[in-house]
């Protein structure tokens, strides 16, 4: 029986890991749920699984919570705040933490429960992207096991000779490939991507996710996120991870031996598959996900990807190759410019302007620790503000 604490309970990875656990009561108690604003899913799930605590951010949510809860019958307790977060990611009775907590709020979390050695699900792409030496740091510090959820990382990892220790030329791997679907505008002419409209953005051809992560998949500055934390989970350096747009998902992502064998993993595009994986690992248990039809599919495409229509994608790969504190100050800008495109205030083209911008602005950050890199967040965060109340005013 695992002891399971949920980063990130009310979100779309939250919510299919909660599914996977309901089919295995036999396997999966849980310890703590957190969220942010969706309280009444937090306290319907909390009262269903039988959550020993909740965390949320404020007194405010806190309180509001709490009501809910009392409506429910539930004995949850509620807690609040950052610290409180830290402490059921290390919690001496829990054993495993699924990190779904979107963007930098989940990075101390995350490393608390590295730094306290526990099997660590790693669905937040900004721990490793923003601290990437830190964090690997802390996972071998704290004896922590770290299995990717990216169904694309996770895939990579099922690809991988057992025990793989980060280095691929002892095991010989020439290349990474990560899938991309090429998400809703990978046909829309690029001359007409200056009129997209947030819902347009967020109509994913394949996947059900969340509005930032929808957008982040449009500009494929999502894959450049996976770029950069595909070369700190497996080692790879920039220019042996290659991106292929593959508009059917059903290829999570392959691995390419020096004998020129590729390796993929295949199935439907549901995150049970990659969450069920790493909850059972090395097992196997069923995750609710219909099998794959490939004679129902009928074929399978390929493409390169068009960096014209695709932006963020370079910048991302520029990011890794500058290293220290740049790839912090992209995402950072990023998810302030996702934020203002999403409340109207900002084009869809203008996301990679201001990430540019900033990170042009930033190239000499530094990465030597938490707090300078949390430094540099706030600072990209400012930078990112006043591009988007430049391009507001023009």
């Amino acid at each position: 029986m695992q002891s399971l604490t949920i980063l990130g309970a009310t979100g779309s990875i939250g919510v299919s890991t909660l599914d996977v656990v309901a089919r295995h009561p036999d396997r999966y108690r849980i310890f703590a749920l957190t969220g942010r604003t969706q309280l009444a899913r937090l306290a319907e799930q909390c009262t269903r699984f039988k959550a020993r605590y909740a965390v949320v951010d404020d007194p405010h949510a806190a309180a509001r919570l709490q009501t809910l809860l009392s409506e429910h019958g539930s004995t949850t307790e509620v807690l609040h705040g950052a610290d409180q977060l830290a402490a059921v990611a290390q919690a001496p009775e829990v054993d495993t933490v699924m990190a779904a907590i979107v963007g930098a709020a989940g990075l101390r979390p995350t490393l608390a429960a590295a730094r306290a050695g526990k099997r660590v699900l790693l669905a937040n792409k900004e721990a490793l992207v923003m601290s990437g030496a830190l964090f690997m740091a802390a996972v071998e510090s704290g004896g922590a096991t770290l299995l990717p959820i990216d169904s694309e990382h996770n895939a990579v990892f099922q690809a991988l000779p057992a025990g793989y220790a980060r280095d691929p030329g002892a095991a010989g791997v020439r290349r990474v490939l990560l899938t991309a679907s090429g998400g809703p505008f990978r046909d829309r002419a690029v001359d007409s991507l200056a009129r997209v409209s947030p819902d347009e953005a967020c109509a994913h051809p394949n996947w059900a996710m969340g509005r930032k992560i929808s957008v982040d998949s449009a500009t494929m500055m999502n894959k450049g996120l996976e770029v950069i934390e595909a070369h700190w989970l497996f080692g790879v350096p920039a220019e042996r991870i290659d991106v292929v747009v593959h508009r059917q998902s059903v290829i999570h992502s392959m691995v390419e031996y020096a004998d020129g064998s590729v390796l993929a993993q295949l199935g439907n595009p549901d995150m049970r598959t990659p969450i069920a994986h790493a909850l059972a690992f090395p097992e196997r248990i069923d995750a609710g996900v219909s099998p794959l039809d490939l004679c129902a599919i009928g074929r399978l495409d390929f493409e390169q990807p068009d960096h014209r229509r695709f932006p963020c994608l370079p910048l991302a790969y520029a990011a890794l190759r500058a290293g220290r504190g740049v790839p912090a100050a992209m995402n950072a800008a990023n998810e302030v410019a996702v934020d203002a495109f999403l409340a109207g205030r900002l084009s869809y083209l203008s996301i990679a302007r201001v990430v540019d911008a900033v990170m042009t602005r930033l190239s000499g950050a530094g990465d030597a620790s938490i707090e300078e890199l949390e430094a540099v967040d706030a600072e990209a965060r400012a930078l990112a503000s006043e591009r988007v109340l430049s391009a507001e005013a023009a």
